[in-house]
């Protein structure tokens, strides 16, 4: 699974943990850095990395905090939610191949494990 996950990000250039991050501060908007390490459970210094990543890319930008103007937020770009949005629908089609061969039972088996793993 981890290697299908890999080439179905590899039309967009990006690791799996970028796509984690970006797809992150779409669901959630704009954060510190030190909130999406800890939403995506990595060390600060990781996240910084992965967004230093992504900035690079023209994926993110960091803006000043308006509530803070000593801390900054990372925000996705244009590209960066257009990216983000495909990288979505790529993903969900790769799942659906995967799951694809599972009954309805065994899908819903599966999620209430994965659920129960998640806590």
């Amino acid at each position: 699974m981890r290697e299908a996950a890999r080439e179905a990000l590899a039309p967009w250039d990006v690791t799996p943990s970028q796509a984690r991050a970006l797809g992150t501060m779409l669901r959630l908007g704009p954060l510190r850095l030190g909130d999406l390490a800890e939403h995506l459970r990595i060390a600060p210094r990781s996240a910084t990395e992965v967004v230093d990543a992504l900035e690079g890319r023209g994926l993110v930008e960091r803006t000043p905090d308006p509530a803070d103007r000593r801390a900054t937020l990372v925000v996705p770009t244009e590209r960066g939610r257009e990216t983000g949005e495909a990288i979505r629908a790529a993903r969900a089609a790769e799942s659906e191949s995967v799951f694809r061969e599972l009954s309805e039972e065994d899908r819903a088996e599966l999620a209430r494990i994965l659920r129960a793993l998640a806590r």
